[in-house]
């Protein structure tokens, strides 16, 4: 059995982190595996058998320059960690990690490097800061140097080789896997404290800029209508400028912040229409895991993921507020659209299912 290594910062709540959980779980049986993290916040459920090494404990806050000065020498520590575990793959999600890995490859580490690339690299760091100019150069620089580059998108992949030179070769396109059963099972349980018979709203996901939920908020309150409601799941900078848009729209008893939830599902299945408003997005978990609730999508059409991933459903320019309106207003209003997206989201959700997606991982990490 194959000595595997994933190594991803930590198992905070996100979307890579939840593709981590599953991997785990699915993995276990074909290799022997260590989680390397960089942070011990864990918030998702992992097998109790777990081997977890940490690379350091590292703080989320720590000055942007520091990091990247570190870069080399946490690489030599990986290497020196494989080494001492006799890794003979190393499977690394999210930048930094990613980084990391490549300078324990240049550093002499002989384990197949396999990276994993969550976004889109040009449409994150498209500013002109040190920070995303420095993101440009090392993904240029480095991500060559990996043995293969797994993509959760074909929108992803394409970036890659479009804006930063990867050889086509390296790469390899694996969309996320998803525990559909589980997700079903999960959404049955109750949620107190909210009335579902009204007309419900949610969206789920990180409260930051590129997730745009400030216009999911304005949309809502150009809708004009009693008996609706609005959910926000998810933690961020954001939330309190959200807090301020809500008071300020005279919406605090329809609009909903309620932070992280490990399990959304069992508010996604009792709301009536899913909303997402990203500017950029890598493979967003959230469309996938609000089909497999049966619910209809509005989605904006960014960079990467959401066309990819519906097939039916009811895509938007980003930043197109009134297109958003329209679309709400459209949900609420026709009945007949709710009921056909509803039985397609449910059939669409399955094919991202864990036994289909697993496989491709395994053969990857076994080539």
């Amino acid at each position: 059995m194959k000595n595997l290594a994933i190594f991803i910062y930590s198992l905070a709540g996100g979307g890579a982190e939840r593709v981590v959980s599953i991997l785990l779980q699915e993995l276990k049986s074909e290799f022997d595996i260590t989680l390397v993290l960089m942070n011990d916040t864990i918030s998702f459920e992992i097998p109790k058998e777990t081997k977890i090494i940490y690379l350091e404990n590292s703080n989320p806050t720590e000055n942007g320059l520091f990091k990247l000065v570190k870069l080399p020498y946490l690489g030599y520590k990986y290497k020196k960690l494989c080494q001492k575990n006799k890794i003979d793959t190393s499977l690394v999600f999210m930048n930094r990690p990613s980084y990391i890995a490549i300078f324990a490859k240049i550093f002499g580490l002989k384990a197949e490097s396999i990276i994993s690339e969550r976004s889109t690299p040009s449409q994150i760091y498209a500013k002109n800061t040190l920070t995303s100019k420095a993101n440009r150069f090392l993904i240029r620089n480095l991500y060559p140097k990996a043995d293969k580059i797994i993509t959760n998108s074909q929108g992803n992949r394409d970036d890659l080789i479009e804006n930063f030179q990867i050889p086509p070769s390296k790469t390899v396109t694996i969309y996320n896997p998803f525990d559909i059963e589980k997700i079903e099972s999960l959404s049955k349980e109750d949620v107190e404290g909210i009335d579902f018979s009204k007309f419900t709203f949610i969206s789920v996901g990180r409260v930051d800029e590129g997730k745009n939920h400030q216009m999911i908020i304005e949309a809502f309150s150009k809708l004009k209508s009693e008996n609706m409601q609005l959910i926000i799941l998810g933690e961020g900078d954001l939330k309190q400028s959200l807090h301020v848009k809500i008071e300020e729209y005279n919406l605090t008893s329809k609009v909903f912040l309620l932070g992280f939830d490990a399990n959304p599902y069992r508010y996604m299945s009792k709301s009536d229409c899913f909303v997402f408003a990203s500017r950029f997005e890598g493979f967003p978990n959230v469309l996938v895991e609000a089909m497999a609730c049966g619910l209809p999508v509005i989605s904006t059409n960014c960079k990467s993921g959401p066309a990819e991933i519906l097939k039916d459903g009811i895509l938007i320019d980003v930043d197109d507020k009134k297109a958003m309106i329209e679309a709400m207003r459209d949900t609420i209003t026709n009945t007949a659209l709710r009921e056909s997206l509803h039985v397609k989201s449910l059939k669409r959700a399955k094919e991202f299912d864990k036994e289909k997606i697993i496989k491709q991982f395994i053969y990857t990490c076994k080539l």
